[in-house]
């Protein structure tokens, strides 16, 4: 089986979007301080490489590459036990002349690497026609997905990322706009 020109089109802008992760959390382990993030970092690391990997794969013999991706589990446990939602994020400075990157600018930088990505995933994954390659897609959106959530669990238990729980009044007022549906 062939790839098709749309197939190898979002490869070739996944592949793009891999090296430039890759070189980013190279850049970021290196620079990073904060023990946690570079044990997120680190822990995600090899598994960008393999996902870049399975992708060159299916570009360079689209009949053998089985697209198989090890896809780690979500791992929620930060966010339960460590957030204080009373607590409102730090405000942020842009720093126009970087020299060393904050450990802020680093998870934001990678938390939003991880958010686009994703959603290229989600597109690429719905619009492909072989199997193998749609079954890689939805593996890399989940694992994109899930590392995006820690990233952002160690954003907001930091205060770096503003969490702003809803009020009983903004939530009832969306509820009462709907009902459910009964199944016969």
């Amino acid at each position: 089986m062939k790839l098709t020109i749309c197939e190898l089109s979002y490869l070739n802008e996944l592949i793009t979007s891999c090296v430039n992760t890759i070189t980013c959390m190279s850049l970021f382990k290196n620079q990073v301080t904060n023990e946690e993030l570079k044990s997120l970092l680190e822990t995600h690391f090899p598994i960008h490489v393999e996902d870049y990997n399975r992708k060159v794969e299916f570009v360079k013999d689209v009949d053998s590459a089985t697209g198989k991706l090890n896809v780690p589990q979500l791992n929620t446990s930060i966010f339960a036990e460590n957030v204080d939602v009373t607590k409102t994020a730090e405000p942020v400075t842009v720093n126009t002349n970087v020299t060393k990157l904050t450990d802020r600018e680093i998870a934001l930088s990678y938390f939003l690497t991880l958010k686009r990505a994703g959603k290229e995933y989600a597109i690429a994954s719905m619009e492909v026609t072989n199997p193998n390659l749609r079954r890689f897609l939805k593996d890399a959106y989940t694992m994109s997905c899930n590392h995006s959530y820690e990233v952002y669990e160690w954003m907001a238990k930091n205060n770096y990322y503003p969490i702003v729980v809803t009020t009983a009044e903004q939530t009832g007022t969306i509820a009462s706009i709907y009902n459910t549906i009964p199944l016969n």
